[in-house]
């Protein structure tokens, strides 16, 4: 039985987490860490991480940036794993999440999806096989009306993805509408979509001569970024110290 820390408890994401894992017989919550205390956790909540005592085998993190450092820096101190799932890291704390994993087990991942994740390894056999018979790359990614960012970390994890595999030899365009000039060979061209409450569709296209494949993941709720870091909890317990990520939880 792996024993967590909800960290971000009641967070839309920290609840989304409360439930599936209610139902999973391998994990349970032991302890949450939230501002707010609604009274609605069948486990005890705790407003800051450092009054959290409860003895755990692994960190699953939703909440927000700025509690970020206090996190690492008891994850650290009490040498309990952290599966971290903020997003919009300064610099400054993705730096200390790299120290951190030299004394503890941390994993981050752009996007906490088992199908993401897989994704991005199966695109770099496709781009070492397409890519040379000179088909083009193209991502187009989609998402609610109320995200702020784009284009998604995921459009850029999965551009990375395939530009590790041609040795770093393409650039990225985001915006063809102020340049009139053909496509060139070596680009990955990506494009956003906002509007309504698409929780995440991501398409990548590969356009040859006569010919279109494309690779494609839609995301119906939340509950896969949920799946994907209580899998990641089970994998992390127990692991060095060191930096991983989703990658390492399908390799296993």
């Amino acid at each position: 039985m792996t024993r967590v820390i909800m960290h971000g408890c009641n967070g839309k994401m920290g609840q989304t987490i409360s439930g599936l894992i209610a139902a999973d017989e391998d994990i349970e919550i032991v302890a949450g860490v939230d501002a707010r205390d609604e009274g609605k956790n069948p486990y005890p909540v705790f407003k800051t991480v450092g009054e959290c005592h409860v003895a755990a085998d692994a960190i699953i993190d939703f909440s927000a940036a700025g509690a970020v450092d206090a996190l690492l820096d008891y994850s650290v101190e009490r040498q309990i794993p952290c599966v971290l799932c903020t997003t919009g890291l300064s610099e400054e704390q993705l730096a200390k999440v790299k120290e951190a994993s030299g004394k503890v087990a941390i994993l981050k991942s752009a996007n906490m999806s088992l199908g993401i994740n897989m994704l991005l390894e199966l695109l770099k056999d496709a781009a070492n096989i397409l890519a040379p018979a000179g088909f083009d790359i193209e991502i187009v990614e989609k998402h609610h009306n109320q995200k702020v960012d784009a284009p998604s970390g995921t459009a850029l994890a999965l551009a990375d993805s395939i530009n590790e595999a041609l040795d770093g030899s393409y650039r990225y365009v985001y915006d063809r509408s102020q340049v009139r000039e053909k496509r060139t060979g070596q680009e990955i061209g990506i494009s956003a979509v906002r509007g309504g409450t698409i929780v995440g569709d991501h398409d990548v296209i590969f356009a040859g001569a006569d010919e279109v494949i494309t690779f494609s993941h839609r995301a119906y709720s939340k509950a896969v970024f949920g799946k994907g870091a209580i899998q990641a909890a089970k994998f992390l317990a127990g692991k060095p110290a060191g930096l991983y990520d989703m990658s390492d939880v399908i390799k296993g």
